[in-house]
C-alpha cells in the first residue's frame, strides 16, 4: 500500500515540475476545432503549381539542356 502512495507522490511531483517548467507556453485545453485551431500557412501559388510536375513519374532519360 505504501508503494502506491509513494508512486502517486512521485508522479504528482513530476507532473508539477513539468507544468512549472512549461510556464505560459503549456496548453492543457485539449483538442481544438474550428476557428481556434492553429493551421499551417497556405503554400504559395508558385509552389502549388510546381507540385503536379514534381509528382509526375520521372523517366530514365535526362531532359535536354536549354540552348545558350
Amino acid at each position: 500500500m505504501w508503494k502506491i502512495i509513494v508512486g502517486f507522490i512521485v508522479f504528482a511531483a513530476l507532473a508539477l515540475f513539468v507544468i512549472m517548467q512549461g510556464g505560459d507556453k503549456l496548453d492543457m485545453s485539449g483538442e481544438k476545432h474550428g476557428s481556434e485551431a492553429i493551421h499551417a500557412p497556405e503554400p504559395a501559388q508558385a509552389a502549388s503549381a510546381a507540385a503536379p510536375a514534381a509528382s509526375a513519374p520521372t523517366s530514365a532519360v535526362a531532359p535536354a539542356s536549354p540552348a545558350k
